[in-house]
């Protein structure tokens, strides 16, 4: 059984990922854990070598070549057993627990805000940084789930992304019939409606995630009383197909 992360290790990640060396803007614990999800949800199991880079830059860019070797690889380690509860909840309980950005009931209106953040629903807002970095991970490998015609995906993906300031109409449109179809009056609510979204989106992706296809022989099958293809005159279970 994976084993989770602590709260005390969450805060540790936290921490690590704002010290990234060099200039590099790495994504908080919040955006990570929504950034994860959009890994897992691919149709192809992704390795660590691929996703991490975004993880530690918003660009991809590499680490400074003097970054601490003891630092990244306790950095790798957490980030590698959140990414393995994720994928276990996932499959075992059609569940998680996502982290959700914690907003101070009382916080002053900043006038810097982003005014389409503040335009936001209450209920949407400690959402932001797991459907950023969600979209992120759907961005970052568009052969992937975006490639798939599945027709629950984009209704899905639009449950995550109603969490995400609207930038257009016709996102503004879809958001505001979400909220007539599915209606979130509590935080409860929406963490409820975007857990079973990447939930949706893992069960439509898991048959591909895990096909195996099958081999198919370039020449036909030999039968062992057949004579064998190494021209010995011999029957085949005879020759090259004793066991």
């Amino acid at each position: 059984m994976a084993q989770d992360l602590t709260p005390k290790e969450f805060d540790e990640l936290d921490e690590l990922l704002a010290h990234t060396p060099g200039d590099l803007e790495a994504m908080d614990v919040a955006m990570l854990d929504g950034y994860l999800c959009g890994v897992l949800v691919q149709p192809d199991v992704l390795p660590m070598a691929e996703w991490l880079p975004a993880v530690l830059d918003a660009e991809s860019r590499p680490l400074p070549a003097d970054a601490d070797p003891a630092w990244l690889a306790r950095v790798q380690a957490l980030i590698e057993r959140r990414h393995a509860a994720l994928r276990e909840a996932l499959a075992d309980e059609q569940w998680f627990d996502p982290l959700v950005l914690q907003l101070a009931d009382d916080a002053e209106p900043d006038p810097e805000e982003d005014p389409a953040f503040t335009a936001l629903p209450a209920v949407s807002k400690p959402l932001v940084p797991f459907a950023s970095g969600f979209v992120t991970a759907i961005n970052a490998f568009p052969n992937g789930l975006l490639s798939l015609t599945h027709d629950d995906i984009q209704q899905a993906l639009d449950r995550i992304c109603r969490h995400l300031p609207s930038t257009t109409d016709e996102e503004r449109a879809t958001t505001a019939a979400l909220d007539v179809d599915v209606p979130l009056k509590t935080l409860d609510d929406a963490v409820e409606d975007l857990v079973m979204a990447v939930v949706d989106l893992d069960a439509i992706t898991s048959s591909e995630r895990f096909h195996v296809e099958q081999r198919v022989r370039d020449t036909p099958k030999v039968g062992r009383n057949d004579p064998c293809p190494c021209g010995s005159g011999k029957k085949y279970k005879a020759c090259h197909g004793k066991t």
